[in-house]
């Protein structure tokens, strides 16, 4: 932003002051933005931005077009003549008096007056005789031609004979040949070139600084070796029997029981399965039914009890008042025929669930009553279905939990036991019991049931050197002690299975672990040995390892003949024999 500000303003006349980094369009805005006629516009010295005759133009016309009158206070003398070139009043001092500066001395633009009388003389004119144009209008140009070829001198200044010899020296030519011909160069004086000198230093050091780089990829960077060393290994097999337990502080090697630690995860399983049972709330049917029991006898039938149900096409009924037997003569002809308590023989029923399909008429079984024989009928009933859960339905959805997979818990009991740095046993996982809760017992009426199980899955770790030391104290009695060390004690690899299923603290394990022995070889410490090496003294020094039956070495690229120094580039390979 434009560092301008004004001084003041009297009597329509405003002072405005100029920073030196002020830029033209700054000092344009303020001056048209004055409130006086008059603006007189402070420069600093050497100031940049009016140094240019543009910037001057730019500035009158602003003040032109606003209809001010422009002073610049200055006195640059750089500035002078760029004012007095745009037509800008300057003054020496704010209240100096201002006035235009002469504008620097340029091409006159105008067209030049020519007052004196053209003069033209011709051959046969009076020198002293003015010319008459229009006296000479009327002839003919040949005329005037042939008038102007007689001359008036004498015969001694024609010369007549002019000779142009061959042998005549032309002085003009000669003086040419002078000039256009080059020097002779003194070879004593020549000037080397300091360029082609440069360049030539440049590329012997662009030269050197590539062959440096090519012996280090050809001799350092690019070198390698792979050195394959056959052994005579052999793989022992190790069977073991192992009692872990989590209740158990340190190893006991005579018998294998190993400490173990129990790491238990608990794992929420939902399962929903819709409702199978149907239920109907509609009205029950009612009705009346008829009770005979047969010929009259000295002995009369037993009492039907209230309640006592009877069926017919698979739906069951039931009395809703007690039954008694008394005779009836008909026709000379006696029965026993059942009541009520009000002696009436059409015995009210009901049927025991609501529905329509219990309107029914026809024969009756009476249940534990084979002696009596009922028929009637049942009318009213209304059907209103609604589901309701079976404990199928429970055990349904139940069984579908107990099938769900559970590798993902058994990965991650694993995963958690090798971050605390044990080795887990994967045949010791072993999972709780269930606690199942339903959102719906036997009997409701839903639509679904959803069942939700929680289930406490554990697994057993222990630790590595445990188990080390139990296959170690076995294979070191098959190894030949003065060829053979353990190069593997197979215990990462070993396999677990489980004859009895485990508990969350104890499990009876065997184990079987593969363990290779052979040759003693330090990689590390053997690739700074080799270092420097040929091929032959390569395969010398390690044949001296006992176990050690054969060596290859290869190098690359073709033109290495040693091990590197650099181990990093060394590769051994062990060809273990038992692998």
């Amino acid at each position: 932003m434009a560092k301008i500000q004004s001084a003041g303003s009297v009597a329509g006349k405003e002072t405005i002051y100029v920073d030196v980094d002020d830029e033209i369009t700054s000092i344009i805005d303020k001056v048209q933005l004055a409130k006086g006629k008059i603006v007189a516009l402070v420069l600093p010295k050497r100031s940049p931005v009016l140094q240019s005759i543009v910037n001057m133009k730019l500035l009158k016309r602003t003040a032109d077009n606003a209809g001010k009158n422009l002073v610049l206070v200055t006195s640059e003398p750089g500035l002078l003549p760029l004012a007095g070139a745009v037509g800008l009043h300057v003054a020496s001092t704010p209240t100096g008096k201002p006035s235009i500066p002469a504008a620097p001395v340029g091409p006159d633009d105008e067209a030049e007056e020519i007052d004196e009388p053209l003069n033209i003389v011709d051959g046969n004119a009076d020198p002293n005789e003015e010319f008459d144009a229009r006296a000479v209008a009327g002839k003919p140009v040949g005329e005037l031609a042939a008038a102007g070829a007689v001359s008036k001198l004498s015969a001694d200044d024609v010369d007549e004979s002019i000779d142009m010899g061959e042998d005549a020296e032309d002085p003009v030519s000669d003086s040419i040949d002078k000039l256009t011909q080059k020097p002779a160069k003194d070879k004593k004086l020549k000037i080397p070139n300091f360029d082609s000198f440069r360049k030539k230093i440049a590329l012997a050091i662009l030269g050197v600084a590539v062959l440096v780089t090519a012996w280090i990829f050809a001799f350092i960077v690019l070198p390698k070796a792979t050195v394959t060393i056959h052994t005579d290994s052999s793989t022992i097999t190790t069977d073991l029997n192992l009692s872990l337990d989590a209740s158990v502080k340190t190893l006991d090697t005579a018998n294998n029981i190993v400490p173990a630690t129990s790491l238990s995860q608990s794992k929420t399983a939902t399962q929903q399965v819709p409702a199978t049972g149907q239920q109907n709330n509609g009205t029950k049917a009612t009705g009346k039914v008829t009770v005979s029991a047969g010929t009259c006898g000295p002995n009369f039938p037993n009492d039907i009890s209230a309640g006592t149900s009877l069926s017919t096409s698979g739906h069951t009924y039931t009395f809703d008042t007690s039954v008694m037997f008394v005779t009836h003569n008909s026709g000379g002809h006696c029965t026993f025929v059942g009541v009520d308590s009000n002696n009436n023989s059409q015995i009210s029923i009901t049927a025991l669930k609501g529905g329509a399909d219990y309107n029914l008429t026809g024969s009756f079984t009476v249940s534990g009553r084979s002696d009596v024989t009922t028929s009637g009928s049942a009318t009213g009933g209304t059907d209103n279905i609604t589901k309701i859960v079976q404990q199928s339905d429970i055990d349904n959805a139940t069984s579908k939990i107990s099938s769900t997979d559970v590798s993902s818990v058994k990965q991650q009991l694993a995963s958690n036991l090798q971050t605390k740095g044990l080795q887990p046993i994967a045949t010791t996982f072993v999972a709780g019991t269930p606690q199942v809760t339903s959102s719906a017992q036997a009997g409701d009426a839903a639509d679904t049931v959803t069942v939700t199980s929680v289930t406490a899955y554990t697994m057993l770790g222990v630790q590595k050197s445990d188990l080390q030391k139990l296959v170690d104290n076995k294979v070191n009695g098959q190894l030949d002690k003065g060829k053979q060390v353990i190069l593997d004690d197979g215990v990462a690899n070993a396999t677990f299975a489980e004859p009895n299923p485990a508990t969350a603290t104890s499990a009876a394990v065997s184990m079987q672990a593969k363990s290779l022995a052979g040759p003693q070889l330090n990689v590390p410490q053997l690739k700074t040995q080799l270092a420097g090496k040929k091929s032959g003294d390569v395969k010398k020094f390690i044949k001296q390892t006992p176990g050690v039956t054969d060596v290859d070495v290869k190098y690359s690229p073709f033109w290495v003949s040693v091990v590197p120094k650099n181990t990093s580039k060394v590769t051994v390979v062990i060809d273990k024999a038992g692998d």
